[in-house]
């Protein structure tokens, strides 16, 4: 295989994160909204942690957008 068809490929499958923290934001807001509709008294305990959550699956994600740029354009 040539060496830039592999970097490109890895560069793809990299990018693959990105989307699965898209995937993973929408599922921490949806459950927080539907526990907060559920139990309005217990949502201002909880709203911490989501936004701990949310910064968490960013991060992740934004690691994952790096490295495909890296592989696509520093190695």
């Amino acid at each position: 295989m040539d060496p830039e068809a592999a970097k490109l490929i890895g560069a793809g499958l990299a990018a693959i994160g990105s989307g699965l923290a898209a995937i993973g934001v929408g599922s921490i807001w949806g459950n927080f909204l539907s526990s907060a509709v559920r139990n309005p008294g217990a949502a201002d305990g909880q709203f911490t942690r989501v936004l701990i959550g949310f910064a968490v699956t960013e991060l992740l994600g934004l690691l994952a957008f790096l490295v495909a740029i890296i592989l696509m354009f520093v190695v």
